[in-house]
C-alpha cells in the first residue's frame, strides 16, 4: 500500500520561505506523476506543482518562478521548495501521486497547513 506523508508546513510572514516534502512509502515515487496541490478556505483546490516520471516539471502561473518541486531517490521523498511567500499562497497543500493507464493508480497525502501572514 503506497502511503504519501507531507511535512514541512507552517506560518510565515509576507516574502518568507517554506520547504514541504512528501515522503513516499511502499513503492518508489520515480514511477509515478507526483503534483503538489493546495486548497484554501471557500477555494476550489488548485495544481500548483508537477513532476512527471520522465522527469517533465510543471507549474500553475501564480507560483512559477518562486516555488521549486523536486525529488530525492535517496531518500524517497518529493519537494516543495516555496520562496517569496505571499498571503494568497495560504492554503493545505497536499500531495498527490498517480499512475497509470492500467491500472489507474491514485495516492493522497493528508495534507499540511501553510499560513503566510501580511
Amino acid at each position: 500500500q503506497v502511503q504519501l506523508v507531507e511535512s514541512g508546513g507552517g506560518s510565515v510572514q509576507d516574502g518568507g520561505s517554506l520547504s514541504l516534502s512528501c515522503g513516499v512509502s511502499g513503492s518508489t515515487f520515480s514511477i509515478f506523476t507526483m503534483k503538489w496541490f493546495r486548497q484554501a478556505p471557500g477555494k476550489q483546490r488548485e495544481l500548483v506543482a508537477s513532476m512527471t516520471a520522465g522527469g517533465s516539471i510543471g507549474y500553475a502561473d501564480s507560483v512559477k518562478g518562486r516555488f521549486t518541486i523536486s525529488g530525492d531517490n535517496a531518500k524517497n521523498t518529493v519537494s516543495l521548495q516555496m520562496n517569496s511567500l505571499k498571503p494568497e499562497d495560504t492554503g493545505v497543500y497536499m500531495c498527490y501521486a498517480e499512475r497509470g493507464p492500467v491500472p489507474w493508480l491514485t495516492y493522497w497525502g493528508q495534507g499540511t497547513q501553510v499560513t503566510v501572514s501580511s
